[in-house]
């Protein structure tokens, strides 16, 4: 049997558990995780807020965003980067809440 001296785990009968993050109490995966989406000024979007551009932006295929554009109703997405808004997807480090 080999145990660590340190702090007498014992290393036999050791298993992995993937949602261990190290303080010694483990998630459960059925608890939902929540995203906090923030804004280029740090402020916390949530969904249906107004945003609005910070700077000129070109875009592809589209009418470019300029600077205090409004963007309203947003959606938040699965990446705390990004939000929604009508058919864009726009980067959040561009765009400060209203």
């Amino acid at each position: 049997m080999a145990k660590d001296w340190q702090d007498n785990t014992d290393w036999d009968n050791w298993e992995y558990d993937p949602n261990d993050d190290g303080t010694g109490s483990s998630a459960s995966q059925d608890e939902e995780e929540t995203l906090i989406v923030k804004d280029a000024n740090w402020n916390i979007l949530k969904e249906g807020d107004t945003v609005a551009a910070i700077k000129d932006l070109k875009v592809k295929w589209a009418k470019d965003i300029k600077r205090w554009d409004k963007f309203p109703k947003i959606r938040l997405t699965d990446d705390e980067g990004l939000i929604e808004s009508g058919k864009m997807v726009l980067k959040t480090e561009f765009f400060k809440k209203i």
